[in-house]
C-alpha cells in the first residue's frame, strides 16, 4: 500500500476500480469475475508494479478486505442455498457421497500424479493434489448465478460435490497439519467432522420442521431491521462454524436452504442482492492482491501442465457425476465445466505448505498455487461461460433438455408451498 494514502482514498480506489472493470467485461460480453481478480493483480504488490510512468502496485491486503472478503463468501454462498432445494440435495447422501467419493479420487489422483511426475515428495505431492483437488466455492457460486444454472438440474450434483470437497478439504487440512506441522491429533478428525455433521444437520432441521418459528424470528416491518436479522443470522452462524472447525461456506448455504423455506425468500433476495454484489466483488478483487504475474511466470511449466489436468478430470468427474444423478449428456458436461475453477481454498493451502517451509513446501509450491489459481479462475469462469458453445462444437449430439430460464435474476422462484409439498 502507497504510504500516507488515507484508507477511505484506498477503498474508494478499489471499488472504482472493480466497477470499471466490470464495466468493461459487460461491454465486451464477459464475466465480470475474471476482471475483478485481474484489476486486483494490477492493483496489488505482485508483478506488475507499474505501467509505463504510471504506479499500479498500490494496494496491500488489509483486515478491511479480509473482513468483506469473508463476507463475500458467506452472503454468495447464502444466496445460493435460497434457490437449491437444499432439503432435497441432503435427503440422498449416499449419492453426494458417491460422486463426491468420484470426484475425490479421479481429481486428487490426477493431482498426486502431477506432483509424482515434477518428482516432488510424497508429502510435497500430498500438497499439490490438494491444490489440483479443491474447486472454488465462491466463484462456481457466482458463475452459476451469472449462468443461470443455478436454477437447473445441473446445480444439484455441483452443490453435491462442493459440499463434498468442503468437508473433504477440513480432513485433509487437519490430517496434513498435523503431519506437517505437529498441530494437533490426526484421531480429532473423526470427532471434528462428527461435530461439524451435527451442527449443519440441526441448522437443516431448523429449517424443515421449525419454518414458521424462523419466519416469526425474522419478520419485521422495516426492510432495514429485516437485512440485519438475516445477515446477523447467516453471519454469526458461518463465525461458529469456524470454531467448530466446520465450512463456513458449507454452513452459509445450510442457512439459506433454510430459510428458503419460509415466506421470507423474495423479500430476502430482494434486499440482498445489492449486499451480495457490493461484498462478492471485493472477494475476487481479494484474490488478485494474492497473486501476481511472477508466480505464473515462475512456475510456469507445472502451471502449464496442471491446467490440460485439471480441466480433463474436471470434466470426467462431473460427466460421471451427472449421469449418477440422471442427467443428458449436455447436463452432465455443463457438469464437468461447472466444477473446473479454482480459487480461495488452493490459497489456504499454499500458505500452509509455506509455513512448514524448507524444500519446495517453501518456495515453489506456494508460487505454483498463486499462479495456478490465477490461471484457473479465469479459465474455468470462461469454460462455464461457454460451455454451452464448447459442447456444440466437439459433441453436438449430447441431448439437451427442456428449457430454464435464461439468467437466474430474471427466473421466478419456485413456490412454496410446491416445495413443501414434495
Amino acid at each position: 500500500m502507497v504510504e500516507g494514502l488515507p484508507l477511505m482514498l484506498l477503498v474508494g480506489i478499489i471499488f472504482l476500480a472493480v466497477a470499471l472493470a466490470g464495466a468493461l467485461a459487460r461491454r465486451l460480453g464477459q464475466s465480470v469475475i475474471p476482471a475483478y481478480i485481474l484489476v486486483g493483480v494490477l492493483l496489488g504488490p505482485g508483478i506488475p508494479n507499474s505501467i509505463g510512468p504510471i504506479t499500479t502496485g498500490i494496494v496491500q491486503s488489509t483486515e478491511f478486505i479480509d473482513v468483506f472478503s469473508e463476507l463475500g463468501i458467506v452472503v454468495l454462498l447464502f444466496f445460493l442455498g435460497l434457490h437449491v432445494d437444499v432439503e432435497a440435495m441432503l435427503s440422498r447422501p449416499r449419492r453426494i457421497l458417491a460422486v463426491g467419493t468420484l470426484d475425490l479420487l479421479v481429481t486428487f489422483g490426477a493431482g498426486l500424479a502431477v506432483g509424482i511426475v515434477f518428482g516432488f515428495s510424497a508429502i510435497e505431492s500430498l500438497f499439490v493434489a490438494g491444490i489440483i483437488y479443491i474447486s472454488s466455492s465462491a466463484v462456481i457460486t457466482k458463475s452459476l448465478m451469472e449462468t443461470g444454472w443455478a436454477l437447473k438440474e445441473e446445480s444439484e450434483p455441483i452443490t453435491g460435490i462442493l459440499v463434498f470437497e468442503d468437508l473433504a478439504m477440513a480432513a485433509y487440512l487437519t490430517l496434513l497439519s498435523a503431519v506437517v506441522l505437529g498441530t494437533g491429533e490426526t484421531g480429532n478428525v473423526a470427532v471434528n467432522l462428527g461435530t461439524g455433521f451435527l451442527f449443519l444437520g440441526a441448522i437443516g432441521a431448523m429449517g424443515w420442521w421449525f419454518s414458521d418459528w424462523l419466519e416469526t424470528l425474522f419478520d419485521a416491518e422495516s426492510d432495514e431491521l429485516f437485512l440485519l436479522r438475516i445477515v446477523g443470522a447467516t453471519t454469526g452462524l458461518a463465525g461458529a462454524a469456524h470454531l467448530l472447525d466446520v465450512s463456513p461456506e458449507v454452513t452459509a448455504l445450510i442457512v439459506g436452504g433454510a430459510i428458503g423455506l419460509t415466506r421470507h425468500e423474495d423479500r430476502i433476495e430482494r434486499l440482498i442482492k445489492p449486499v451480495r454484489d457490493l461484498f462478492v466483488a471485493v472477494f475476487f478483487f481479494s484474490i488478485g492482491l494474492s497473486v501476481g504475474i511472477d508466480s505464473v511466470v515462475a512456475q510456469w511449466r507445472l502451471v502449464l501442465a496442471s491446467l490440460p489436468v485439471t480441466v480433463a478430470a474436471g470434466v470426467l468427474s462431473g460427466v460421471l457425476s451427472g449421469w449418477a444423478y440422471g442427467l443428458t449428456d449436455t447436463q452432465s458436461l455443463r457438469v464437468g465445466f461447472g466444477i473446473v475453477p479454482r480459487g480461495e481454498f488452493s490459497l489456504v493451502i499454499a500458505a500452509l505448505a509455506a509455513s512448514a517451509g524448507g524444500g519446495a513446501l517453501g518456495a515453489v509450491i506456494p508460487e505454483f498455487a498463486v499462479g495456478y489459481v490465477l490461471v484457473m479462475s479465469v479459465v474455468g469462469t470462461l469454460l462455464m461461460q461457454h460451455a454451452d458453445r464448447i459442447i456444440d462444437a466437439v459433441w453436438p449430439d449430447a441431448g439437451e433438455p427442456a428449457a430454464f430460464p435464461p439468467t437466474f435474476e430474471a427466473a421466478e422462484p419456485r413456490p412454496i408451498s410446491e416445495r413443501n409439498d414434495d
